[in-house]
């Protein structure tokens, strides 16, 4: 009877914080289906007359093929960039045994606890003086962002990964590169996946970087393109939730596709 009461209350306070984590999506999606009017009559009810004009307008006012490409672009480059020298650099650390090594992979963890914002200004302002405030630029610092957290997890699973393997190459007459390449690498698919889910969501949701890194016309991502909906004196609620809608579509795509490999690297990386 007492397992029952338990599993009982963890299956009720499972269900409430669902619930609670999916009340965002459903004030979003249900709203995104409303006229402006509408939703500040009655932002929690379900729509009384459903439109997809604001899906039209959102869609046409974001340029959304051209922002779509763009933050597909700056998203998948990042993150394959991300997912090798990461890679490779866990590797490199977790291979070599040292004292250096050991205060390199230090100096990678800490730099997670380092706030963006307290580097913006002069990363920028460096940046501008060598021409690179544009999108090769702003990858190349998702890549100094991202390698921190990737590092991490990477070495946690190669920790698992036996130097038998290496050695057992080696004398087969394969060099360090192909070792990795071939041997390692393909070990790592799991938290590779989990890497770069990790980094598609942080990158394809990023405001801030590309608002100080890309502003022309033609090259905005999707959060830049969606900011044009809240003006000085008016915010079109209805076009940026349509907006929203659209721009997370893709990302839970790419989720629904990997969750199993997600979390099997997750695991792997914790445990290991």
């Amino acid at each position: 009877m007492r397992e029952k009461w338990k599993l009982w209350l963890l299956g009720s306070i499972g269900f409430i914080l669902a619930i609670l984590w999916l009340t965002p999506f459903y004030l979003m999606i249900v709203n995104a289906f409303k006229m402006k009017r509408d939703i500040f009559a009655d932002t929690l009810g379900l729509p009384s007359a459903w439109t997809f004009e604001n899906f039209v307008q959102a869609f046409e006012q974001l340029d959304f093929l051209r922002t779509l490409f763009n933050s597909l672009l700056i998203s998948g480059v990042s993150v394959v960039i991300i997912i090798i020298f990461s890679a490779m650099a866990a590797y490199a650390l977790s291979r070599n045994k040292s004292k250096i090594s050991s205060l390199l992979f230090f100096v990678f963890v800490a730099a997670m606890l380092i706030p963006f914002q307290s580097v913006m200004i002069p990363l920028v302002a460096q940046f501008g003086q060598f021409g690179m405030l544009n999108k090769a630029g702003l990858i190349f610092m998702y890549l100094g962002f991202g390698c921190s957290l990737s590092i991490f997890l990477y070495h946690g699973t190669l920790k698992g990964i036996p130097i038998s393997l290496d050695e057992a190459a080696k004398i087969d007459g394969a060099n360090r590169f192909q070792v990795f390449w071939h041997i390692i690498f393909p070990l790592l698919k799991p938290m590779s996946i989990t890497v770069g889910i990790l980094n598609v969501i942080w990158i394809w949701n990023d405001y801030l970087l590309p608002s100080l890194v890309i502003g022309g016309a033609g090259s905005e991502t999707i959060p830049l393109k969606l900011f044009f909906f809240f003006g000085q004196y008016t915010k079109q609620w209805h076009l940026a939730l349509a907006g929203l809608t659209l721009s997370i579509i893709p990302v839970i795509i790419a989720y629904f596709f990997a969750q199993r490999q997600i979390i099997k690297g997750i695991a792997d990386g914790a445990v290991k």
